[in-house]
Parts: C-alpha cells; structure tokens; sequence
C-alpha cells in the first residue's frame, strides 16, 4: 500500500532566506552545505553558525535537514575533513550527510558513527546491487544517477531493503555530463565541478570550428575562448556534450510514486528564493493531491502556471522515460525562457492602514497588475493602488534595491509573510538564475 509518509519534497536551502522560504511552501525536508565539502560552492551556502540556526529552525517546524559532503575529495580535503563531520552530527544536528566520496563515507562512519548517510548522485549508482553495497557499508539512502528510467527504478525498487529509501531529482537543471561527473568546467576555468567549483559550461554559447571536417571528429569553441579548441567525436547518434533540457516531472507525479521514489528532489542551490517557493509548492500540492484521491488524482493547471513563470529553459521529463540514445535532451539555443520578474517579498500588514510592508527585489511602478505566489492556496492578478517610502512619502516607483516601501493593493485577498509579488516578463533578458 502506498505511504503519504513515505514520499518527501525535498528543496533546495542555498542560504539561511531560502531554507525558510522552502520550510513555508510546503518542503519535508531540505538539503544544504557549509562553506566546504558541497557541490554549489557558489550558492551562498552556510556558515556554521548559519547553519546551527537553520538547522534548528527546520527542525522547530518538523523539517528535516541534510547537509551535502559530496565533493570527490582529494588528499588535503580528507586532512581537513574530520572536524566538519563532528560539527555537522554533534552542533549542527544534521538529519543526514550526502556523500560520494568512498573516503569521504569512511571518515563519517568512524567518526560520527550515527550520522545517517546519503549516497550522491554522483557516485553513478544504477543497479540493486550497487544499492546493496552501500546499504551493508551503512547507507540509507541513495539519490539514483540521473540516467535510470522509472521503469528501471521500479525493477530496482523491489530489491532493496524496507528501511532503504531512494531519491530522485524531478524538477530543474539538469548536468550534461553522465551523473554530474564533468570535466569541461575544470578544462575551460581551472574550477573543478567535482569539487563544487563549477562554472556552467553547459549552458555557454558554442560554434563549430568551420575550418574542420563537420561530419565527424570536428572541434568546437566556446564563444569567449576561440583559442581554446574542444574536439568532438560523433556515433551514428550524434553528441551530448551540449545545453540541456531542464527536468519538470509536475505531471508524473503519480508514475514516481508507483515506481517507488521516496524523495522529490528539487534542484537549485543557486538559484533564487522565488524559484524554491515555486518548486517546493507545486510538488507538494501535487504529492498532497495524489494521496487524498489517487483514483481521482489530475494535474492542476496552477502548477504549470507558477513553474513556467521561474526562470528555466525548456522543460522535459529527463530520462525518466527516454535514454540518452533516445533523447539526448538538448536544448535548441541558450536562452532562458521568459521569467517573472519579482518585485517584492511580503514582510509585514498592518490590519490598521491596509498596508503591506515590503521588500524590493525590481523595480514596480504604482498602477503595475502583479501577481502573488502565496504558501497556501492562490490569489487573482491585482493592480498596486498605492506606494510609499520607509517614510510614508507617497511615491510613483521603487527605483532602489533592496528598500523597504508600502503598497496598497485592490485585492481583498491576504497575502502572507514570504509571499512573492511579481510581474510578468515582457522580454527574454537573457539572465541566468541566481
């Protein structure tokens, strides 16, 4: 019989506002990383008092945290490496660590032999008998390699022990490279991916080098960087080497939990508090939904809605359903499609006035028609009516990042702390997510 219990959301904290943010959209748990050891060292991640307080924030709310020890570590990490594993179990309290390291795992396991461990999906695992092993090394968890199809993680599923869960990633981003395992970032920049240093070579602008033979073993160049000449072998079905699709698995949600994922993992450390608002609500109202009825279970419409207005290229659903032979998931060119643009984050109403006081994130202007992303539930477009300065000087626009202002809005609607105003893109700027 199938467990609301046993399937999680599981969103992305790349700092102290985001792991809030996820907390009230609806995550069960979050993953995260100090300022060492994690794949994303460019989010903001934690300090370590930084991550004591959301740690022990998530945990006052009934979410749990994982902490991302994930880098394929060399010597000198290891030298270092046994101070953070005490931190992480004995100060900050961590629900569990993600590893990929085997020297990494080691460490944990000798020195904080409680710690729950979690095995990356960097560490390729794609078969029972590889989940096997690190369930007799001590693991409970593994975040299958991105590669399995659902119905390859339905075989497996029923092979594992009860008390073993799998996770997958369903929504956002997705590595060109076979598990996150990329090499291009460290051969264009010096900046290793496996050490959390990545620079996102898959989503640059490439060429073919005119001057080479185009049928097979040609070159390409990044845009910035003609000099430096990446060879490219073909087969009879082409090369991956380029920018991806992203994952959106909102309308398989059932197909998920019938093949037996226990954790929708939601990428994006690095991206904005907007986009794990929005990821985060729609996979929980989805799980939510299927529970209540599955028989009666349909997609709704809102889901699509909120995802499609977070910054993302085109969405596919991964290999969940096609191999790499089948569908290499490229996308078309580099552009990012059409974003909300979110104006304010909702800090405070004042019943009294009929105020909200707010936090600018872009620019509005009094008049603009917005929209609210909300914790529960949904509210219609509304027009601003009114706006004022942290002095209550009437004003026309929020020209200045980051200000406090006021607004009056023409809904009756309520909007919460941590809701997300925003209007609709009117352009493709060609920015990335941050």
């Amino acid at each position: 019989m199938l467990d609301r219990s046993m399937v999680e959301i599981l969103s992305p904290a790349g700092d102290l506002e985001k792991l809030k943010v996820a907390v009230a959209y609806g995550a069960d748990a979050v993953y995260m990383a100090g300022k060492r050891f994690g794949l994303r060292t460019f989010s903001g991640n934690f300090t370590r008092e930084e991550m004591v307080e959301g740690i022990a924030y998530a945990h006052e709310r009934g979410v749990k945290c994982y902490v991302t020890m994930n880098i394929m570590a060399h010597e000198a990490d290891i030298d270092v490496l046994d101070d953070e594993i005490l931190f992480v179990a004995n100060e900050a309290k961590a629900d569990a660590v993600i590893v990929s390291d085997a020297g990494v795992f080691r460490s944990i396991r000798k020195i904080a032999p409680d710690l729950e461990i979690h095995i990356s999906t960097q560490a390729s695992t794609t078969n029972s008998e590889g989940c096997l092993f690190w369930y007799e090394q001590g693991a409970k968890r593994i975040v299958f390699a991105r590669e399995l199809s659902l119905q390859q993680i339905a075989t497996i599923k029923p092979k594992l022990p009860e008390d073993m869960t799998i996770e997958c990633f369903v929504h956002g981003a997705m590595c060109v490279s076979y598990s996150g395992r990329c090499l291009l970032s460290n051969y264009y920049t010096g900046r290793s991916s496996n050490k959390g240093a990545c620079a996102q070579p898959c989503r640059w602008g490439y060429y073919v080098d005119q001057q080479e033979n185009l049928v097979t073993n040609s070159t390409i160049v990044e845009e910035k960087r003609l000099e430096d000449k990446l060879p490219v072998e073909e087969d009879q079905h082409g090369t991956y080497i380029f920018n991806s699709k992203d994952i959106c698995m909102i309308e398989h949600v059932p197909d998920l939990i019938k093949a037996g994922v226990n954790s929708f993992k939601i990428e994006g450390r690095i991206k904005g508090a907007f986009y794990a608002a929005a990821a985060t609500k729609a996979y929980r109202e989805a799980v939510d939904k299927f529970f209540e009825d599955p028989e009666k279970y349909s997609v709704d419409d809102n889901w699509n809605l909120i995802l499609d207005k977070i910054v993302h290229r085109d969405y596919a659903t991964g290999f969940f359903y096609d191999n790499p032979g089948q569908n290499a998931q490229i996308v078309e060119d580099k552009s990012y499609n059409k974003p909300a643009f979110v104006v304010g984050v909702v800090e405070d109403y004042d019943e009294t006035t009929g105020l909200y006081k707010m936090s600018q994130r872009n620019k509005v202007y009094k008049g603009d028609v917005v929209n609210a992303l909300i914790p529960v539930g949904y509210v219609d477009p509304f027009t601003i009516t009114e706006l004022y300065d942290e002095e209550m000087n009437p004003i026309d626009s929020t020209p200045h990042s980051k200000m406090t202002y006021y607004m009056r809005i023409s809904s009756d609607a309520k909007l919460t702390k941590m809701s997300f105003i925003s209007r609709d893109g009117d352009k493709d700027l060609g920015i990335k997510p941050q």
